[in-house]
């Protein structure tokens, strides 16, 4: 994910959203069908989470190192967790992600994913208090440390799969092409999508996928277990990847940068490792420069959104949403509304869609 701090970001995005205005665009959902209501602000989000065992509540992730949580809808002031003097924040570093631990309501662990001091990745378990409204800093046990090339491209999301491992992304590490050919390397952890046991001590990663730039927020569908990622482009695309549950953990190779979406980059073969997966779904820099990955709604609040993936653009604000069937995006529309800076979608305990923006508003999907 390219977050806004670069002032070439605005500039495409305003180009962007020119683009889109002027040119043909994909069709547009019922205006009448569904909406985003904002909730409430907080500065620099980059996640939103929830365990599904505490229904009423939403963890806010801030980019500067801090977790709060709102209940019901309305922020809580004191952290919930603050590790400012341990992250580096600015640009497309800092607090970027968390994920509660499957059998959270017994042992109360979660874990996060920050960019550390000095210019190293980390994934930190932690546990909670009783009443889950604190994080006891001592628990903290480092599961992951990779040291990064470079300031950009960090991935960083974290979530539990159906098989109960944890799995992050981690993207190329570099401005650019992938100048050392980071992700189309197995021996590297760079450009890849991983998994992690959280019993082990310590875990081993494991490659799950190899071929990814920037995975800027993945997820796995509630009611299939089937996986969906959105892969930031350079200079040419945005895609939307996917794999079923039967298929995650057959090592998968999305082609950056041989590709970027189904278009060659470069003029070289990826890696005879893993199975070359093209994107279901891609859009060009004409509608936006920056995807944000999203969820499988399912959720009860909003009928006439179930089944339907959600993922949106950072420079245009544009939302779109498709479904999958035997394994082919159908239905793909461009929703009519748009969410400006958009860092990030979340779900809560009941399946209940959220977004988030850099400029710190929570918004919820709603009839």
């Amino acid at each position: 994910m390219r977050l806004p701090f670069l002032a070439v970001k605005v500039l495409l995005a305003v180009a962007a959203m020119a683009l889109v205005t002027a040119g043909s665009a994909p069709a547009t959902g019922d205006v009448s069908a569904y909406r985003f209501r904002q909730l409430f602000t907080a500065s620099q989000v980059t996640h939103l989470a929830a365990p599904r065992s505490a229904p009423g509540k939403l963890y806010v992730v801030q980019q500067n190192g801090r977790i709060r949580l709102a209940v019901n809808g309305r922020l809580r002031a004191k952290p919930f967790l603050d590790l400012r003097r341990l992250v580096s924040a600015g640009g497309e570093q800092g607090l970027l992600s968390m994920a509660f631990h499957p059998a959270y309501a017994r042992n109360r662990l979660f874990y996060v994913h920050y960019s550390g001091i000095p210019n190293i990745s980390r994934i930190v378990e932690y546990r909670a208090n009783r009443a889950g409204t604190a994080a006891l800093p001592k628990t903290a046990r480092i599961l992951l440390s990779l040291p990064q090339p470079g300031a950009e491209h960090k991935g960083g999301q974290l979530a539990f799969g159906p098989d109960g491992k944890l799995y992050t992304g981690f993207g190329d590490g570099e401005c650019c092409d992938d100048p050392e050919n980071r992700s189309q390397d197995p021996g590297q952890l760079f450009g890849k999508l991983l998994r992690l046991d959280v019993t082990a001590r310590p875990p081993a990663p494991e490659m799950i996928a190899l071929g990814l730039r920037n995975p800027w927020r993945f997820s796995f569908d509630r009611a299939t277990g089937d996986l969906y990622i959105g892969d930031v482009g350079a200079g040419l695309r945005e895609e939307v990847d996917y794999l079923r549950r039967d298929q995650v953990g057959q090592l998968a190779n999305f082609g950056w940068d041989a590709f970027e979406g189904r278009t060659v980059k470069e003029a070289k073969a990826p890696s005879p490792q893993g199975t070359l997966t093209w994107p279901v779904h891609e859009y060009s820099h004409d509608f936006g420069c920056s995807i944000t990955g999203g969820f499988v709604y399912r959720g009860s609040a909003v009928p006439a959104a179930r089944g339907r993936y959600f993922f949106g653009d950072y420079c245009s604000g544009s939302i779109w949403s498709l479904r999958m069937e035997g394994g082919a995006a159908t239905d793909v529309r461009r929703e009519p509304f748009t969410i400006r800076g958009l860092t990030t979608f979340g779900e809560d305990a009941r399946g209940e869609l959220f977004a988030a923006t850099q400029g710190g508003r929570v918004y919820r999907l709603v009839r």
